[in-house]
């Protein structure tokens, strides 16, 4: 049986909130578990993200779905070292707040 979207909606916010406090506790470009757990959890939203309705995703088409999704094979596979903690740190920066939005609206209109 298949998990109600909702459930990979706060999945997504749940690990967007994770990278918020591995933020706090420091700087991902110099710390390396730092910068690990940060990777770790953006492949879990990455996957999560697959499991959003399509219906859903088209109401925030300024979200780039495809995208984050690939986005997990790369973090996972690392294809020809493309990844370093300056790209995850500008992902983080340049897209989090935009998805975790989108998720907060997406549960409130559930």
């Amino acid at each position: 049986m298949k998990k109600d979207w909702t459930v990979y909606a706060r999945h997504i916010l749940d690990a967007i909130d994770k990278i918020q406090r591995i933020q706090q506790r420091g700087d991902i470009l110099h710390d390396d578990i730092l910068y690990d757990a940060a990777i770790r959890n953006l492949q879990t939203l990455s996957e999560a993200t697959q499991s959003i309705p399509d219906a859903h995703k088209a109401k925030h088409a300024d979200i780039p779905w495809r995208e984050i999704s690939s986005f997990r094979n790369i973090l996972v596979h690392n294809y020809l070292g493309d990844i370093d903690p300056v790209t995850i740190n500008a992902v983080i920066q340049e897209h989090l707040p935009k998805l975790e939005t989108c998720m907060q609206s997406l549960l409130r209109d559930a």
